[in-house]
């Protein structure tokens, strides 16, 4: 994170832990206040009530969800697909298709990460060949033509990293092979299935999207064309079953220790499942917390979502920074005590520097009573 000397504060005053998230005073509930996500100076504030206990929350500000399964019809080009949330750096749509995309796809705009929520298929692009299936990062550089072949119908969270790049975060002391080894990283091959491919017959039709716009170039052949390739540069795939998540058993990890993949102004993190916290006075459940330097999006891949009421696969939560968010009121009862050993929960969740603005699309499938969803029952 940004290297900045910050204001040098040391203090405590009232009834108070030692450590956070862990050994709260009896009866209270801790809400974290901190900068640059929770990588700078921090705060922890107990209260005697939940944090989010509102009665009404009117405004922009308020939490949203959307059920991503009802947003669209199967489309033959992800630029068809609508647009859920976006900035000027990110932009996020949810796309569905049920046969072979009849053109190519090229993101001049910036680098893409598929992650396919269901189906499987084959990927086909300048490099040769990836199988997919559910639980797949797919990711594209920028430039690189591309289409789909599913064999099942298929949904996608597509994220573009616009006029920016995809890379890895740095792991630290955790070492290069946390998370996931580098080696888990596969890359197209030419195989015979590529070169049957490469055998269609054109013309063939090549979409780039460059500023939101879709140019169309047809050729009389497949351009799909290269006989080989060599570099260190090239789509790869990572399933999330292939990820091994950090946690502690004495201590609740904020959600950062689960990224994935880092772009310029916002991160992809992957919740996986791990085990639940066994030491008696750690937490076991999110935090609440004010992140105010970055607005949080959720979405929800597959298994039971712990920390969230009514919420199942496919949906999508948002919540702008500003406020204090946290688990649902249902979920409080297993903070200190969880009544199974581990989450089965699989969510990508990406955090951006800069505020999101919801998509038409989005906006048809907004769930409004999401935000009362905090009121105790």
């Amino acid at each position: 994170m940004a290297g900045r000397n910050w204001i040098p504060v040391r203090g405590a005053q009232g009834r108070h832990s030692r450590q956070a998230h862990a050994d709260m005073p009896e009866g209270t509930y801790e809400r974290e206040i901190s900068k640059e996500g929770f990588f700078g100076p921090a705060a922890f504030l107990h209260h005697p009530r939940p944090p989010t206990g509102w009665t009404t929350f009117e405004g922009p500000l308020r939490p949203r969800a959307f059920d991503l399964n009802a947003l669209n019809a199967a489309e033959p080009s992800p630029w068809a697909a609508g647009v859920v949330l976006h900035n000027p750096a990110v932009e996020i749509r949810f796309w569905k298709l049920s046969e072979a995309m009849p053109a190519l796809a090229r993101n001049a705009d910036g680098d893409q990460l598929l992650f396919v929520h269901q189906g499987q298929g084959d990927l086909f692009c300048d490099y040769g060949r990836l199988a997919y299936r559910a639980g797949d990062y797919l990711y594209l550089p920028r430039g690189t033509m591309w289409r789909l072949a599913p064999t099942s119908p298929t949904a996608v969270l597509m994220i573009q990293a616009t006029n920016s790049h995809f890379g890895l975060p740095d792991k630290g002391l955790l070492g290069g092979h946390a998370l996931f080894d580098p080696a888990m990283l596969e890359t197209p091959a030419m195989d015979e299935a590529f070169r049957t491919h490469q055998a269609l017959e054109g013309p063939v039709r090549v979409q780039i999207k460059k500023r939101g716009e879709v140019s169309t170039v047809t050729f009389p052949y497949n351009p799909l064309d290269a006989v080989g390739w060599h570099g260190d540069l090239a789509p790869v795939r990572l399933n999330v079953a292939d990820l091994r998540p950090v946690s502690s058993h004495r201590y609740h990890l904020p959600p950062s220790v689960h990224t994935t993949f880092v772009s310029d102004r916002f991160v992809v993190c992957t919740f996986a499942p791990r085990p639940f916290e066994t030491d008696p006075g750690a937490l076991k459940v999110p935090f609440f917390h004010n992140n105010d330097d970055f607005d949080e999006v959720l979405f929800y891949h597959a298994g039971d979502f712990f920390s969230r009421d009514h919420i199942e696969a496919g949906m999508m939560t948002f919540h702008p920074s500003g406020f204090t968010h946290g688990p649902h009121p249902k979920a409080l009862k297993n903070m200190l005590a969880q009544p199974k050993p581990a989450t089965d929960e699989y969510a990508v969740m990406i955090d951006t520097r800069d505020p999101l603005d919801v998509g038409e699309a989005a906006a048809t499938v907004e769930n409004p009573a999401y935000v009362d969803s905090w009121k105790a029952p």
